[in-house]
């Protein structure tokens, strides 16, 4: 176990370094205050599908993996979608929008990519391939997330509980990298590939772009 630790320790490092972290239009011009009022509602509709359907997914990946470490962080990942909802809900009430509008909104096929793939790996994929995926997109996806949450406030004039969504997913909770990267670990000893696990965390990465380019086109 220490051996396989000290490659998926190495094999974190690896597809962090490899993923190309390129500028996020949207974000930049959320900064700016020039996303219109439309675009927002949009970010809203999407991250409802999506989190319906990464919890499913994250649900799935727990039932297939249930022993520890894997077993426990999907399940805690699926409940952390779960409250997650709430906070998009409100977040969305700031916007004018209600629980019917969400569940009315059309996704976009662009923003949808992420969820798609995800779910594909919880069905055909192994623990330690998409451990690795989410460890990898992680502090990206956080300082996103800070970003937003800050840019709401200031630039929007959102009050703080509006953008607990975001504040929400701007810090992993406790422990979260150690127990996830133990279960790229346990991948690895049961004989996931490496260069697999790596291809998903640049698959990943790649649909987290297409999600942001999705919400910024035309702007």
């Amino acid at each position: 176990m220490a051996d396989n630790l000290t490659e998926a320790r190495a094999l974190v490092r690896r597809a962090r370094d490899e993923i190309d972290s390129s500028a996020n239009h949207f974000v930049d011009l959320l900064e700016a205050g020039q996303i219109p009022s439309e675009r927002l509602r949009r970010l809203a509709g999407e991250q409802y599908s999506i989190l319906a359907s990464d919890r499913r997914s994250f649900a799935l990946l727990a039932a297939r993996f249930p022993e520890p470490p894997a077993g426990p962080v999907f399940l805690g990942l699926a409940t952390g979608e779960g409250e997650a909802a709430g906070l998009l809900t409100t977040f969305a009430t700031a916007l004018g929008w209600g629980e019917e509008d969400l569940r009315a909104y059309e996704p976009h096929p662009g923003a949808q990519a992420y969820p798609a793939y995800l779910a594909q790996q919880a069905v055909f994929g192994t623990c330690g391939g998409v451990a690795l995926a989410m460890l990898a997109n992680l502090d990206e996806w956080g300082s996103y997330c800070r970003r937003i949450a800050t840019a709401l406030a200031d630039k929007y004039g959102l009050p703080e509980e509006s953008v607990g969504f975001f504040r929400f997913f701007a810090e992993s909770p406790p422990g979260f990298a150690d127990e996830a990267t133990a279960t790229v670990a346990q991948g690895l000893g049961m004989g996931d590939d490496p260069g697999h696990a790596l291809r998903a965390a640049r698959m990943l990465h790649a649909y987290e772009t297409d999600f942001w380019n999705s919400l910024a086109a035309g702007l």
